[in-house]
């Protein structure tokens, strides 16, 4: 799967929804409720970070969750990407690019969101033939006034912002015509994740569904 049809994948799944949340999931044992309460509330596509032991079991499954799309964050390195198809997968996110990644994602048929954050990154990303990019960390980097500015040499290139987003600026980032969808934590607050409190994250999913 080369770079390009890698970003046609990843912007088909970032138009299905203005958020994904980001989700860093150390219990295994919540995935399906979780997966199942943000599906229920209009989020299908989902990031799970691979920050925690748990990760590969999450993405497990999450991935049996009937209209959901499971990817993994955090995917630094080639045998990240290939732990991560191999867990059921259907995306992969980075913080940034490198080409071994880039080949790794290439070879193994795993659509890449590639971060990037300054124009030589996203010239550098275009080079190599993406397209859709995500844009972190989003606020620390400038928020939606630096996508702005990108929007004018760099046209061609879309994003998901992600890193410091909430609720409240998300619709900034939306408004951008370079923005595609937005990337955020804040649906699921780790004190209702523990408690499995799932009618309260899928109203948040709600709530962020309801931003476009």
């Amino acid at each position: 799967m080369t770079p390009e049809q890698q970003s046609q994948k990843t912007r088909a799944l970032c138009e299905l929804a203005p958020v994904i949340p980001v989700l860093v999931v150390g219990d295994a044992g919540r995935a399906e409720g979780l997966a199942t309460a943000l599906v229920a509330g209009g989020l299908p596509v989902l990031e799970v970070t691979l920050r925690t032991p748990a990760a590969l079991d999450v993405i497990r499954a999450m991935a049996r969750v009937p209209g959901g799309h499971v990817g993994a964050g955090t995917v630094l390195t080639p045998d990240d990407a290939k732990r991560a198809r191999d867990a059921g997968a259907s995306f992969a996110v980075s913080p940034g690019l490198t080409e071994r990644l880039a080949r790794a994602c290439e070879d193994i048929g795993l659509p890449l969101l590639p971060g990037a954050v300054t124009a030589s990154e996203v010239m550098r990303a275009m080079e190599l033939g993406y397209s859709m990019l995500k844009f972190f960390p989003a606020e620390a980097a400038g928020g939606a006034k630096s996508l702005k500015s990108l929007a004018g040499p760099l046209p061609q290139v879309s994003f998901c912002p992600t890193g410091g987003v909430t609720l409240q600026n998300a619709p900034g980032y939306l408004a951008l015509p370079n923005v595609v969808c937005v990337g955020g934590s804040w649906i699921a607050p780790d004190a209702e994740l523990a408690a499995g409190d799932w009618a309260a994250i899928e109203s948040r999913a709600r709530d962020a569904r309801a931003l476009r």
